[in-house]
């Protein structure tokens, strides 16, 4: 799932049968945030990178806690 669009978004958040405040609390923004991403406005990296996190699959959800980890040495 891709989370780059407020229609992409949106469509998810239907899917899920979640209303506005209830998808986007889990990631810490408001309704109105939400409601404005969901509308059109540019989502932020950080957001997208929190929707990816708790939305996306385990596998994109993996894959980007590794990329987000430092390398071991």
């Amino acid at each position: 799932m891709r989370f780059k669009t407020g229609s992409e978004v949106q469509e998810h958040r239907k899917k899920l049968g979640l209303n506005q405040s209830e998808f986007w609390s889990r990631i810490s923004v408001t309704q109105s945030g939400g409601s404005r991403y969901e509308s059109g406005r540019n989502i932020p990296k950080p957001v997208q990178l929190l929707l990816h996190l708790t939305y996306g699959s385990e596998k994109q959800a993996q894959d980007l806690l590794a990329w987000l980890r430092p390398e071991k040495t």
